[in-house]
């Protein structure tokens, strides 16, 4: 009956042209959630985020890993309460309809979170550039590192063209070397290090509130993985069960893995050093804790990460924009190509991608992924306070504390880049300008 039900649902979509594959339910374990969490949360974004955070949050940097996962766990409350009652491959998009139905204020925040999935993307992609040149000795500063980004990008498209089969395939073998990799640094920087943290010293000199917030604020970036799994909601076994079980899981074991590395970076650079070299921190510690060796294996397994989470970023990013086509909540032109809506959306993805890897360097690109994902996340918060709280049973309390922690970093890091990079909150008030004037008036013709 499922597999009759699941071959029914394919030949209607491959019918109607608008969506690349099927969801298969109870296709997915606990074991496959935790594992497709975990993979998108660990790997990328701890190559791309350490020195960005320590940047930020000075001798205090290992602890702003902790608060994040702390303020991502009450974030994370909203996620399951809504993934409990309304399970579907529509995660997000999904929510935020219920929430506030068909609607500007729905499509404008379901853009935000891919926007901020596509800035993600050329987040890593530019920190894969920057690890790789390392292999040569050539220094970040230079054309290549954008260079490298858009190339990995276009392989990106080109492995999300021949299809999912392959995209699954390389994303469970890489699952399991990515967290034991980081798990073998971390550990072996410990132990190298002789367990002393002197970068992870508290000095309350060197690191401001404002700074620790705001670093707090990028550290949500590296839990943000969690939500992927709102998205097989309809393929989990027992998702009314297991969608927050996953959830749950994914954080605390994100969590450890970032601290330790963190503490392990600590252990073996200064403060100094990891902000010189914030945008490839964990080859920079593995050189006084490995030697030439352990740099070399480093960067191979950055490159190899950062590589797969581009592929299966991608992946998600375009299938969220193909949903929301579909729901009509977003204008779509084909520009003359053929084939199915995912396929174009596919290609809209990588584009956006390309120019935020051309254009931004990668303090800019993670703080505008923060600002977007944050801004979003709150909507998620206040449309279940608001509308759904009877319906999920959700605790009032516990919505308001995370719509207060999501406010009181969003307001750290836009005041810490309104003062030094002024050109971030530019970019990001004319983004969100352009998305809720832009949706404004295609919903209004739409319905004309």
């Amino acid at each position: 009956m499922k597999e009759a039900m699941g071959h029914e649902q394919h030949e209607a979509d491959t019918a109607s042209g608008t969506i690349t594959a099927h969801y298969a339910r109870d296709s997915l374990s606990l074991i496959g959630a935790i594992s497709m969490g975990t993979g998108v949360m660990i790997g990328a974004g701890i190559f791309a985020l350490t020195g960005q955070v320590a940047e930020l949050a000075g001798s205090w940097f290992p602890l702003a890993f902790v608060a994040a996962a702390v303020v991502s766990g009450f974030s994370a409350y909203s996620y399951v309460k809504l993934s409990n009652a309304f399970p579907s491959a529509g995660g997000v998009a999904t929510f935020l309809e219920k929430a506030y139905g068909k609607t500007s204020v729905t499509a404008a925040f379901a853009l935000l979170m891919y926007f901020s999935m596509v800035i993600n993307e050329s987040l890593v992609a530019r920190t894969f550039g920057t690890y790789a040149l390392r292999l040569f000795n050539i220094g970040e500063e230079t054309w290549l590192v954008p260079a490298l980004g858009v190339g990995l990008l276009g392989i990106a498209f080109l492995v999300n063209v021949i299809g999912n089969r392959l995209i699954q395939s390389l994303s469970l073998v890489l699952v399991v070397l990515k967290v034991g990799g980081i798990m073998i640094f971390a550990l072996a920087g410990l132990w190298v290090a002789g367990v002393s943290f002197d970068s992870a010293t508290v000095a309350p000199q060197e690191t401001s509130v404002g700074g620790f917030l705001g670093a707090v604020a990028l550290g949500i970036l590296a839990y943000k993985g969690f939500t992927t799994i709102t998205n097989s909601g309809g393929e989990i076994v027992d998702p009314h069960r297991d969608i927050g079980r996953a959830i749950i899981y994914s954080l605390i074991i994100g969590m450890v893995v970032y601290v330790l590395v963190a503490l392990a970076v600590a252990g073996n650079l200064t403060l100094e050093e990891i902000v010189a070299a914030k945008n490839s921190t964990l080859a920079e510690a593995a050189r006084p804790a490995f030697g030439d060796a352990g740099e070399i294996f480093t960067i191979v397994f950055a490159v190899i990460a950062t590589a797969s989470g581009v592929i299966a970023s991608v992946f998600a990013g375009s299938r969220m924009l193909a949903m929301l086509t579909e729901m009509k909540l977003v204008p779509h032109r084909h520009f003359g190509m053929s084939g199915k809506l995912q396929g174009h959306t596919l290609v809209y993805t990588i584009v956006a991608a390309m120019v935020l890897t051309i254009f931004f360097d990668l303090s800019r690109i993670a703080a505008l992924g923060a600002i977007f994902y944050i801004i979003m996340d709150i909507s998620i918060h206040w449309g279940l306070l608001r509308h759904l709280r009877k319906e999920t049973g959700a605790s009032a309390a516990i919505l308001l504390t995370a719509i207060v922690l999501d406010v009181v970093v969003l307001s750290a890091l836009l005041i810490i880049k309104g003062r030094a990079d002024p050109t971030v909150i530019y970019v990001a008030v004319a983004g969100l300008a352009a998305l809720f004037g832009g949706e404004r008036i295609f919903l209004r013709l739409a319905r004309h």
